[in-house]
C-alpha cells in the first residue's frame, strides 16, 4: 500500500527510536501515507498498525486526534485557515474575511470539497504564525501570510493551473 521509497522514509523514523519502540514512528508513518495517498482510508491505517506492530485503534486515535491527518478524502489542494483570535485581528478583517471570501470564491464551507475534486476548505487552529495574520496552510505543508484578498486570488490562480 507504500511505496517502496515511503517504506524507506518511515524505515528512517522508525531508526530514531529504540528496537522496541518502533511504535513512536506513527505520526511520521501516517504523514508519509497520507502525502502517497491524499488521506488515510482505515485500510492504509491497518498497513501502517501491521507495519509498526501496533493495534489498528492505536493508530486510528492518532489519525483522528491531529487536525494534519485526513480520515477522509480530500481535494488536491487542502486550504486550512487558521481561525484563532490574532488572525481573526489580522488586517482587512483578518481570517474571518478571508474565511468568508475563500467560500466565496470557491462555492464551499468549512469541511467541504469543491466538486472538481480540486480544493477542499478547512478550519485551523494556531499555526504559530500570529504575526502574519491572517495565515492558511496548504497541505499541510506551504505555509501563506498576509493573506489579503488579492493574495487569495494569487493562490487559488497558482493552484488551478
Amino acid at each position: 500500500m507504500i511505496s517502496a521509497e515511503g517504506l524507506k522514509e518511515i524505515d528512517r523514523a522508525v531508526a530514531k527510536y529504540p528496537a522496541d519502540q518502533k511504535q513512536s514512528a506513527v505520526m511520521s508513518a501516517l504523514a508519509i501515507a497520507q502525502t502517497e495517498h491524499g488521506w488515510l482510508s482505515p485500510e492504509l491505517m491497518q498497513f501502517v498498525a501491521d507495519y509498526l506492530g501496533m493495534p489498528a485503534i492505536a493508530v486510528q486515535e492518532v489519525a483522528t486526534f491531529y487536525t494534519m491527518y485526513e480520515t477522509s478524502p480530500v481535494g488536491k489542494f487542502k486550504i486550512t485557515l487558521c481561525t484563532n483570535l490574532p488572525c481573526q485581528l489580522g488586517p482587512d478583517g483578518g481570517s474571518e474575511s478571508a474565511a468568508e471570501y475563500l467560500k466565496q470564491k470557491l462555492g464551499i464551507d468549512f469541511g467541504e470539497t469543491t466538486p472538481d475534486g480540486k480544493f477542499t476548505l478547512k478550519e485551523g487552529e494556531c499555526m504559530g504564525s500570529c504575526g502574519d495574520a491572517p495565515v492558511m496552510l496548504v497541505n499541510n505543508q506551504r505555509m501563506c501570510s498576509f493573506m489579503s484578498r488579492e493574495k487569495i486570488d494569487q493562490l487559488l490562480e497558482e493552484l488551478s493551473k
